[in-house]
């Protein structure tokens, strides 16, 4: 399986079930994924540097830790991804934050890129990509095909779920870059979805379906 996390704490397994649920509302899916995200983040996140500075408690001056947030990249593949975003920044609210639309030409099953914004400096920026899903890898490996072009520091590749096949193809194309996922699935069907898997996540995230 390569580089691959599987966070399974006890709340983010019993979260992802609720989403899981066909009849879970739309309005219940955004709040879940939004806290799966946030909870995922502690572990994603566990590497990310640090510096000293000089603060005054109610007894003396000391100097403590903090973290470099602004060094940070939230890129959310567009559209799903954005759900994700939003939940890791509201433990790193100072990150940056990129965007990266790309969508599966539905005859030639291609993906073609239709945005890409990404703050600048990326060379000394660690750049964390977050999908719901890893499906069939294509969108993930041409995300991490264009954030190399702009020499990221570090790249980390975050979704709520995976499956053999969409691991092997990221992989395959980029065995550098580590996937953080919620749970690897059975396998991926014939029309691309993961099973037995949560359905359409842009649809379920924006009641679409």
């Amino acid at each position: 399986m390569g580089q691959v996390r599987v966070i399974d704490h006890p709340l983010v397994a019993h979260k992802l079930t609720l989403m899981r649920r066909k009849d879970t509302s739309t309005n219940d899916f955004r709040r879940l994924l939004t806290e799966i995200s946030t909870l995922m983040s502690y572990e994603v996140l566990h590497d990310m540097p640090m510096h000293e500075i000089t603060i005054d408690t109610p007894l003396e001056s000391t100097t403590a830790s903090v973290i470099d947030g602004k060094k940070l990249v939230v890129a959310a593949v567009l559209r799903a991804g954005a759900g994700i975003a939003d939940g890791m920044l509201a433990v790193v609210p100072g990150a940056r934050v990129g965007h990266i639309g790309l969508y599966r030409d539905p005859k030639t099953m291609v993906v073609v890129e239709y945005y890409f914004k990404m703050p600048g400096d990326l060379e000394e920026r660690d750049v964390v990509i977050v999908d719901p899903l890893l499906a069939t890898g294509h969108s993930a490996v041409a995300a991490v095909d264009r954030i190399k072009e702009y020499r990221a520091k570090s790249i980390k590749f975050v979704c709520l779920l995976t499956c053999p096949e969409g691991i092997a193809v990221l992989h395959d194309a980029h065995p550098d870059v580590p996937v953080y996922t919620a749970a690897i699935d059975r396998e991926l069907d014939d029309n691309g979805f993961i099973r037995p898997g949560l359905g359409d996540a842009g649809d379920r995230i924006f009641g679409t379906a």
